[in-house]
């Protein structure tokens, strides 16, 4: 092997399956990986690498490396996988990764299929201007955001893996190159089912439909109306997904229809980030100057966006073109519906309520209590995360400069509590974290990260893989950014 050519590992101890590229082969496009000089594991998950059935001994040697860097055995095809997309209201016929391969699909230790993807391994055919690199930074980010996302139990891609190249990547100065390696139930899209849609070809959109019936849905198989029950199925999922963003105050950034999964995982963590003070206004994101994915706005942005997926299964639904309207539009109102039950649901868990206070289902005097304190948290500019804890502790007074509003509203939610009080305070600390991903940790880690040190990055990480126990010693990791810190700003494209 000459000091030019990338080490290839000679075989792989396990299986990379080719389900999708063989079940639709019009939605892919077979493509290697860019060559990378000198790759270096940064971070890996290796508790969701015993997950999947990998040793991780094995992903640190040499070999394992290379294959996290996207070089793979001969006889393995990797493949970029094509698609469309509305990207803040705008359609793109065609997208796809453009810098991104799928190395195949695993069956984890549970039978679960799942793909193995990378994010920064070069350009590819759909690549739009740029370079197809990614940066260490950037990758650190959606590996510490995939990793906090799932320690708060909400669906999510995951990061295997993340390898320096040994590269220079130019972006506005120059940095040092990465690899993000990735997993999810797969990375079917919105913008895969407009992709196929606007190719003309009803076979090719039926038979997308049916993969995705069969490997995320396959209940909806059995009902009368398969393709409707599929967009019911991916809708609710949606409805759930965006409600457990929104109680954890999590800002998704780019929720464009090609970054909406039809598994209901969240999916790209360019530009997103965490809520300081409740404000549903709230933008981080750089190119959204309008505000279309403020932090209020993800509710009615998903619904858009499933709007556009129903479009695309009108030809499979029955009952005729104006029938199968009728029916889609049925489907949008149940995701409101649903978004709205699953988020009061979640507020109240988060108020410490239970069943005495719910009884069959969420009342209006619920309703309005979570609503009264929206706006007092509003208003007062109060921390999300932060004040639910000091809510179980009883400590949340500090948080408002006048709290006379604040405790005639604790006396209504009071009144609504079971007398045992330490049960309340258990029960809200097992819905509210301690430890969220906040911006201003986050840029100092990567910061240093890209500098070469990972101390302030594994700290964080640690943190946040547990965000429900409070820990000596991680008390800097609790609260927002100080006062009069700028206001964060994410950037996408990185």
């Amino acid at each position: 092997m000459s000091a030019d050519t990338p080490r290839r590992p000679s075989f792989l101890p396990f299986r990379l399956e080719d389900t999708y590229a063989r079940a639709v082969p019009a939605l892919s496009l077979a493509w290697s990986a860019a060559p990378v000089p000198a790759p270096r594991l940064l971070a890996l998950d290796e508790g969701l690498a015993g997950e999947l059935g990998l040793d991780p001994a094995w992903l640190r040697s040499p070999d394992g490396v290379a294959l996290l860097a996207g070089q793979v055995p001969d006889g393995v095809t990797t493949v970029a996988q094509a698609y469309a997309g509305h990207q803040f209201g705008g359609y793109s016929p065609r997208l796809g990764d453009g810098r991104a391969l799928l190395l195949g699909e695993l069956v984890d230790a549970s039978g679960t299929r799942r793909d193995l993807h990378l994010k920064g391994s070069g350009r590819t055919p759909f690549a739009r201007g740029g370079d197809g690199k990614a940066a260490v930074g950037p990758m650190l980010r959606e590996h510490l955001v995939s990793v906090a996302m799932h320690a708060l139990g909400i669906p999510t891609t995951r990061a295997l893996a993340v390898v320096a190249t040994g590269e220079t990547v130019l972006r506005e100065t120059p940095l040092p190159g990465a690899i993000l390696a990735r997993v999810a139930a797969s990375h079917l899209r919105v913008g895969t089912f407009q992709y196929a849609a606007a190719s003309g070809d009803p076979a090719l959109l039926r038979s997308l439909a049916d993969y995705a019936i069969a490997r995320h849905h396959p209940a909806a198989a059995e009902a009368d109306e398969p393709y409707l029950e599929l967009f019911r199925r991916v809708a609710l999922a949606q409805a759930e997904l965006v409600a457990q963003w929104s109680l954890v105050g999590f800002v998704h950034g780019v929720m464009n229809t090609d970054n909406m999964t039809i598994s209901g995982e969240t999916i790209d963590y360019g530009p997103c980030a965490f809520l300081d003070a409740y404000d549903p206004a709230t933008v981080y994101s750089s190119i959204d100057t309008g505000g279309r994915y403020a932090f209020g706005n993800q509710p009615a942005a998903a619904q858009w966006n499933l709007a556009r997926l129903g479009e695309t299964l009108i030809p499979l639904i029955g009952d005729g073109a104006d029938g199968a309207v009728e029916s889609a539009t049925a489907v949008l109102h149940e995701f409101a519906e649903r978004y709205d039950q699953a988020f009061v649901e979640g507020m109240a868990d988060k108020l410490g309520l239970d069943e005495s206070a719910l009884g069959d289902g969420v009342d209006e005097t619920v309703r309005e209590l979570v609503r009264d304190l929206l706006a007092l948290l509003q208003t007062n500019g109060v921390d999300w995360t932060s004040f639910f804890r000091a809510l179980s502790a009883r400590t949340a007074d500090g948080h408002f400069l006048d709290a006379t509003d604040f405790h005639a509203w604790v006396a209504r939610r009071d009144a609504l509590l079971p007398q045992d009080r330490a049960a309340v305070a258990a029960r809200m600390d097992a819905v509210n974290p301690v430890y969220v991903p906040r911006n201003h940790r986050v840029e100092e880690a990567l910061a240093r990260a890209t500098a070469g040190d990972l101390g302030p990055f594994e700290r964080l990480l640690g943190a946040v893989s547990s965000p429900y126990a409070d820990r000596p010693g991680l008390e800097d990791l609790r609260g927002p950014a100080p006062a009069g810190a700028p206001r964060h700003i994410t950037y996408c494209g990185t």
